[in-house]
This record gives structure tokens, C-alpha cells and sequence, in this order.
């Protein structure tokens, strides 16, 4: 039993390493405004990862709470008291990280609208697997009325690169529930959704399958709809229309990006917990899992470091599709590296370990 709870944790931790991997592809992307400058084939390769990395990403933290909240939900009152605390504690930090990411100019932030779900996540330990699912449901379909109902564009400029009013209350509360990189209506069903599954036993082998094939056919489902509503709707509602409601990217989350993105999220994580399963203590994997266990460093890296020296070289906004792939790959290998050059004297990150301290 030892052994199999060591190789779901790490298939957790490799999964995080893939996500922090994907988001750095599709962020130096957006940053360096590299869109349509490269071969189809490496377009293709990078769409991949918009809005499933940071999904996957997310649907890991509700996993993690669920782990670490198990004993609370067993009726243990002293330890459901600290783990609200800490959950709310936790959400602070990655709120005072988030809004520091923001001021130095990243829009694209994921950690307020994480700390908001950490928030959440601490009056619903308790919460019964139907009740969860409720919460999941509701955030889709609130998510879905609202970009049928309100003007999605609303503070953005031109490009959908700047939020034009993100400092103003009211920009604020809308770029987070509504229309920013990841809002809460409808993302906070991912988040969800990773609670449901870490109530798993994530070690037994059958579990996984079940929610595998459901989630493969899910999946093909879903962009097979997705493909066929757009053709159907072209003429009718035009080009624009069509994809704003049917297309599985990100921006807008619609319902058929929610459900296809989830259901990828379930099959990159549990391949992941198969894989360290299968060759536990692989050197490369080894290296991999290091690297998932410090992700809120190196996502808040990544940016600070990452996109810093390509301020600083003058080359951020002037990058072709090539150049921002290669220098994510290259950013990534130079993550990994440090991962286990930091492990070797430290347990945790140091973003992590600060947390922790706090």
C-alpha cells in the first residue's frame, strides 16, 4: 500500500510538471503575441495546450485539497478547523502572488483565480460528492447564461491582450467571474472537480480505467459535436457566431470547452499516476516529479525570470511562433535542471516552502 500511494503522489506531481510545461508554451506564446507566425504544424502543436495545461492545472489543486483535508472529512473537528484555516491562509498568499504577477504586468495570471478557489474550497471540505457535483454544474451553466446574456469583450482592448479597466472594482469582479483568463463562472468546475476525484482511491486500477474510458469518450464526443455545431451553424449565425458558441478553446469557456478540456485533464493525470506506476524511480520521470512538486515557483518564475530576460533583451514583443516554442522548451529544460539541483539541499520550492512557513 506504501508503494502505491508513493506512485499516485508522484503521478500527481508529473502531471503538475506536463501542465507547468503547457502553460509556459501557450503564456511565452501570448506574450511574445507569436500567433500565426510559424508553420501549421508547430500552430497545431502549440494550440494543444491552450487552455488544457491550466486546466489541468487546476483540476491537480482540487485533487491536492482533497488529499490534504481527507481526516477532516472523517469527522476529525480539530483538524476540519485547521484545514480551514489553512485553506484560507494558503488563498492569501496565492492572492498577494497573483495581484504581484498582475501589477508587474501579467494579465494573463492564473493564482488570484486560484486563491479564489482555495477560498471557496474551505466552507465545502464537508460537502457531499452530490453536492460537489451540483456546485460543478452550476458553475458551467452560470458560466454559459452569462456569455449569452452579457458583452464578453467588455474591458478588453482590440487585441483581447489588455484589460483595459482590470484596476476598477468593477473591471475587477468582472475579468474574475466572467471574462478573464480563467474566471470563476464557469473554471471553478475544474476545480471542483479535481475535490471529486482526489475523494477517489486513486491507487486502485479499476477506478482509473472506468473514469478513463468515460473520459475518452467524453471527449471524442464532445469535439465531434463541437466540429459538426459549427459546420451546421456557419451560414446561419456566421463564422464568429459559430465558434464563440461551439468551438473548445478557452476563450470563451463555453460548455463544450469545459466538458472536452475536463475530460482531458482526467486522461492526462490519470496516464500520469499509470506511468510512475509502471516505471517508478525512471530517471527522467525522477527529474519530472521534482520539478511538478515546485510548480507555484516556477509558474511565478516563468514569468518573473523567463519573460524578464527577454524584456530585458529587448526581444518580448517582436518573437515568431518558432522562437517561442524553442525558447519555452529550452526555458522548461533549464526548469527541470534546477528542480533537482534545488532538491538536493531543499524538500520543497521556495515559493512553497514560504508559504508553508507563513
Amino acid at each position: 500500500m506504501v508503494v502505491k500511494k508513493e506512485a499516485r503522489v508522484s503521478g500527481l506531481d508529473l502531471a503538475r510538471a506536463l501542465s507547468i510545461f503547457g502553460m509556459i508554451v501557450v503564456n511565452y506564446k501570448i506574450a511574445m503575441m507569436a500567433d500565426g507566425s510559424g508553420p501549421s504544424w508547430l500552430a497545431v502543436f502549440a494550440g494543444l495546450f491552450e487552455g488544457r495545461a491550466s486546466a489541468v492545472f487546476v483540476v491537480l489543486a482540487g485533487i491536492g485539497i482533497s488529499l490534504m483535508t481527507r481526516r477532516a472529512r472523517q469527522g476529525d473537528e480539530p483538524e476540519l478547523a485547521k484545514q480551514k484555516l489553512v485553506l484560507r491562509k494558503r488563498s492569501a498568499y496565492l492572492l498577494a502572488l497573483g495581484l504581484f504577477l498582475l501589477a508587474v504586468g501579467w494579465t494573463a495570471d492564473i493564482l488570484h483565480y486560484y486563491a479564489l478557489f482555495l477560498f471557496a474550497a474551505s466552507f465545502l471540505i464537508r460537502s457531499s460528492d452530490r453536492f460537489l457535483a451540483a456546485a460543478a454544474v452550476t458553475a458551467v451553466s452560470a458560466g454559459q447564461i452569462a456569455q449569452l446574456a452579457l458583452d464578453y469583450g467588455a474591458g478588453w482592448d482590440a487585441s483581447f491582450h489588455a484589460y483595459t479597466d482590470f484596476w476598477t472594482l468593477g473591471g475587477f469582479i468582472r475579468n474574475l467571474f466572467f471574462n478573464g483568463f480563467h474566471p470563476a463562472l464557469p473554471w471553478f468546475a475544474f476545480f471542483v472537480t479535481g475535490m471529486l476525484i482526489g475523494r477517489l482511491d486513486l491507487t486502485d486500477p479499476s477506478v482509473r480505467i472506468k473514469r478513463v474510458t468515460v473520459s475518452l469518450i467524453v471527449f471524442a464526443v464532445s469535439e465531434l459535436i463541437s466540429r459538426l455545431a459549427i459546420k451546421l451553424s456557419f451560414s446561419a449565425i456566421g463564422e464568429e457566431g459559430a465558434r464563440y458558441l461551439f468551438e473548445t478553446k478557452p476563450m470563451p469557456p463555453n460548455l463544450l470547452y469545459m466538458v472536452s478540456a475536463t475530460s482531458t485533464a482526467v486522461l492526462v493525470i490519470f496516464a500520469c499516476i499509470h506511468v510512475t506506476e509502471k516505471v517508478p524511480g525512471q530517471r527522467g520521470l525522477t527529474a519530472l516529479v521534482r520539478t511538478g512538486q515546485m510548480a507555484l515557483s516556477h509558474y511565478v518564475l516563468h514569468v518573473i525570470a523567463g519573460l524578464g530576460l527577454l524584456e530585458v533583451l529587448g526581444v518580448l514583443e517582436n518573437g515568431s511562433l518558432p522562437f517561442s516554442v524553442a525558447y519555452s522548451i529550452g526555458y522548461f529544460a533549464a526548469a527541470v535542471g534546477a528542480s533537482l539541483l534545488w532538491r538536493r539541499k531543499f524538500t520543497r520550492g521556495p515559493l512553497e516552502a514560504l508559504m508553508r512557513k507563513l
